[in-house]
């Protein structure tokens, strides 16, 4: 069973969504991790899952959930930052929760971050990707200077959120940064931040994040590590229990 889990009061009406599960180059935890700081997006609530692994967070001696919601009133922005990379298996429900969530609240528009594999030679220096559900929002697209792509797959929570969007009517962007899936550089989550700026009219300084970018880098990949150990000894301590008599 899997709920989101509202502790703090919140009226999130036309407010955008900005969502960046843990995928390649980790851009959109780097990112959103980013905004949350910078941005003193207040933590409201959380979502929970059986089928999440047993993971516990810890920030500044509080015990919190792995997979955060956060919102500034100030920018009407509501955003989910997860500590670990969604099990495959879980993906659809997933979506089908934050989606009943951005309904019921009236978020009026969806902003997802992500990773795109790509041989660093073949795209060129700040190039950064955009793909939108609807024709207002390729205008919108192609006015914050991102590439749009013609052909192509799309993958995880933010893909079927895109799919969804497109059937509806939603306002929905992914923002895709060419990365190189075995590296960790805080460049792809600079550049993610930029195209938001331009996208949302937002005012982050990335300035900040290249002064700021190993302790960022080495917090998110410590945080994603954790999640993925957790996961695997989760799994090699109900296989080494064996089949359960109730099975």
């Amino acid at each position: 069973m899997m709920e989101i889990v509202l502790e703090q009061k919140a009226n999130l009406k036309g407010y955008t969504m900005i969502e960046g599960f843990p995928g390649a180059g980790l851009v959109g935890p780097m990112a959103i991790s980013y905004l949350i700081e910078k941005m003193e997006l207040r933590y409201i609530g959380h979502i929970e899952s059986d089928d999440f692994p047993p993971l516990v967070a810890v920030h500044r001696d509080v015990p919190m959930p792995p997979v955060r919601v956060y919102a500034s009133d100030k920018a009407k922005l509501v955003t989910v930052l997860a500590e670990f990379a969604i099990p495959l298996d879980i993906t659809y429900e997933l979506t089908n929760k934050l989606y009943e969530f951005i309904k019921k609240n009236g978020i009026a528009r969806i902003v997802s971050i992500g990773g795109m594999p790509a041989p660093q030679q073949t795209v060129a220096l700040e190039t950064v990707f955009g793909i939108a559900s609807n024709d207002t929002m390729r205008k919108e697209v192609q006015k914050a200077g991102l590439k749009q792509i013609g052909e192509g797959v799309a993958t995880g929570v933010s893909a079927l959120m895109l799919m969804k969007s497109a059937s509806d009517g939603t306002p929905d962007i992914s923002i895709l940064v060419p990365v190189d899936p075995n590296i960790l550089d805080p460049i792809y989550a600079e550049l993610a931040i930029k195209s938001l700026n331009k996208l949302l009219s937002l005012k982050v300084d990335v300035n900040e994040l290249d002064k700021e970018a190993k302790e960022v880098e080495a917090k998110v990949r410590d945080l994603i590590k954790r999640g993925r150990d957790v996961q695997e000894m989760h799994k090699k301590s109900i296989d080494q229990a064996g089949p359960s008599m109730y099975a």
